[in-house]
């Protein structure tokens, strides 16, 4: 039970992680107005809060109720699929950067100003962020099948 607990979590940890990223992709576009910028501020804190659930939850299964610790550190899948995970990480970083410093210019009730290079810069970084989350699932279906071990 506590094993499909587990899964249930992580599944819907990632849903969530993937609709937060969905959501600042429809938010973020120009012209920003006061109301979007702070939306898009809370929505980023709560994507970390998601992506940090969704780790959590994946060490436990790896740890506790998955296949155990040998069967994913022997699969070259599991390795691929924790790096393009931390790739992701990395990737949000910009974004994350760019929407926390509005910070004190929202607290001033200001509109923050982006240039259109750097909001340019932010809206391929979460495609490709969004593109890159769509492989995960495919990793792990295959790392389910046994593919990658060695």
């Amino acid at each position: 039970m506590a094993q499909a607990i587990a899964a249930y979590l992580h599944y819907l940890s990632i849903f969530v992680l993937f609709s937060l990223l969905t959501l600042e992709h429809v938010l973020f576009r120009q012209p920003l107005d006061l109301d979007r910028a702070r939306r898009l501020v809370r929505v980023d804190i709560f994507y970390g809060i998601s992506a940090g659930v969704v780790l959590a939850t994946g060490l436990a299964r790896v740890f506790w109720y998955g296949k155990g610790l040998d069967y994913y550190l022997n699969n070259s899948l599991f390795h691929a699929k924790v790096g393009l995970f931390v790739l992701i990480g990395l990737l949000s970083s910009l974004p994350t950067f760019v929407f926390l410093n509005w910070r004190n210019t929202l607290k001033a009730g200001q509109v923050p100003e982006i240039s259109a290079r750097m909001a340019k810069l932010v809206i391929m970084t979460i495609r490709l962020e969004l593109l890159l989350a769509l492989v995960l699932p495919l990793l792990a279906a295959l790392m389910a099948r046994g593919v990658g071990s060695f």
